[in-house]
Parts: C-alpha cells; sequence; structure tokens
C-alpha cells in the first residue's frame, strides 16, 4: 500500500511526541549523543503537517549509532543507513503510515544541522512564510493523496527557496 500523504492542523500532541521519543533515543544513544532537536514541520506551532515527528540527534560518532542499530529496531525504526545524505542515518517507524523519522548527524555534519535547525526556527518567527508552506503542503496533499513523490516534487522549489531565505536570515542574527 502507497504511503498516505494527509496533512494536518498543528497539534501541540506533537511536540509531547517528540519528548517521548527523544527519551528513549537519548537511552540508546548515551553520552555519544551531543544534543537532539524537533525539526521538521511538526516542530512549528501553527504549521499544518503531515502528523510525522523529525528527530534531530547530534552524535559524536556515527560508528557508534551503527552499532546500535538493532536497539532502534527493538523500537519499531527502520534503520536505513544514511539514505541518500552522505554522514546522515536516517530511521524511520510506521511503515506506509509513517509516525516518526530520525536524523542523526555527526557533530562534524555542521552545514545539515544549520540548514534544518535555519529552517525551524525561521518558520517559527516567520508566520506568513509558514502560513503560505501549510497552505502548498495541503494543497498538495489533496491533489497527491498516495503519491508521496508527486507531493515532495510539488514543494521541491518552494522549500529550496525557503532554506536559502532561512539560511540568510540565521546569518544576519
Amino acid at each position: 500500500m502507497a504511503q498516505h500523504v494527509v496533512v494536518r492542523e498543528y497539534s501541540p500532541v506533537w511536540r509531547e511526541k517528540y519528548e517521548e521519543e527523544a527519551e528513549k533515543i537519548r537511552e540508546i544513544l548515551g553520552d555519544n549523543c551531543l544534543e537532539i532537536h524537533h525539526i521538521g514541520s511538526t516542530a512549528v506551532e501553527g504549521l499544518k503537517a503531515k502528523p510525522i515527528i523529525d528527530i534531530l540527534p547530534v552524535v559524536r560518532d556515527l560508528g557508534v549509532v551503527d552499532a546500535r542499530a538493532g536497539d532502534f529496531e527493538e523500537l519499531g525504526y527502520e534503520y536505513l543507513g544514511e539514505f541518500g545524505i552522505p554522514g546522515r542515518r536516517y530511521l524511520r517507524k510506521g511503515g506506509d503510515e509513517r509516525t516518526h523519522q530520525i536524523h542523526i548527524f555527526s557533530a562534524e555534519s555542521r552545514g545539515e544541522i544549520r540548514r534544518h535547525l535555519a529552517v525551524r526556527d525561521y518558520l517559527r518567527t516567520h508566520r506568513e512564510e509558514a502560513e503560505a508552506y501549510g497552505r502548498l503542503k495541503e494543497r498538495l496533499a489533496e491533489e497527491y493523496p498516495y503519491d508521496i513523490e508527486g507531493y515532495c516534487d510539488g514543494k521541491d522549489e518552494f522549500v529550496k527557496e525557503l532554506e536559502r531565505r532561512a539560511l540568510a536570515w540565521a546569518l544576519d542574527r
């Protein structure tokens, strides 16, 4: 079955789900975990989003993370390695009806970490941009309810421009 693309109104439950999962992730990663962040649309209050919690742990050593893959699998995650982004470890939970995604980076991946946090923080402080993004996602979810590639392709240009503005904004702060 194809992933059902659903965009919902913001829910404060998303933060609670992040905090619950972040604690489990910290337990697995131990002192290899330097920091952990709630990223993505569910981390932006008021933003419409697919109800998938995105989590970004920053670690000292990805090799230690790889050695703990089985612990993540016991929590229901698929451990997919870099999954198209060098220096990342990507994990997802919930199959086609995904509930959580983890994007683990080592501290050396400053650019990737900065990009994710800049977009999140930019959307948190630029309400009109967040609303425009939410409207786009809602429209695309209606247009591509079982076509995640079509949904993502429809967001691609907007997201690239959003990232550019967010990174420039973050540098000016």
